[in-house]
């Protein structure tokens, strides 16, 4: 199930992001939809950086697993709305499907997998997702390519 938070006026297809949810775990995850500043505040107090960015997702503590304790959650993944909306517009597609790029992203570091430390294995789970659901490149795989 997604616990959805949309403190914004960004419209959601929450029934879209479910399927691509159901396709990863069957754990409770928490997605909240922010303001730039929101966002900005959080990746200042949790990252130390000073500016907005588009996704940032919470773990719960890794030494519990979805599997090993029934109900537990698989964390929090926070998407900025301009972000959203200034990114599909300027890459010429529909909001909902870069909200479900960024639901993909962040979903894959709810997992485990972190772009920035393996081999590429985020990128092709992101790349095989992109294909399942017939969205548009994501910005992990067009700074890949």
């Amino acid at each position: 199930m997604i616990d959805l938070d949309n403190q914004t006026d960004l419209e959601v297809n929450l029934s879209a992001l479910e399927k691509i949810y159901a396709s990863l775990t069957t754990a409770e995850v928490e997605l909240l939809i922010v303001s730039d500043d929101t966002m900005q505040s959080m990746n200042k107090k949790h990252r130390d950086k000073l500016c907005s960015t588009d996704v940032l997702s919470f773990p719960m503590d890794s030494s519990f697993t979805p599997e090993s304790i029934l109900g537990f959650p698989l964390g929090s993944i926070v998407i900025s709305a301009s972000f959203v909306k200034e990114k599909a517009k300027t890459l010429e597609h529909n909001i909902q499907d870069e909200l479900s790029l960024l639901f993909i992203h962040g979903m894959l570091h709810l997992l485990g997998f972190d772009h920035e430390k393996d081999s590429g294995e985020m990128r092709e789970k992101e790349e095989a997702l992109i294909k399942k659901f017939d969205l548009p490149k994501s910005l992990i795989v067009r700074t890949g390519e």
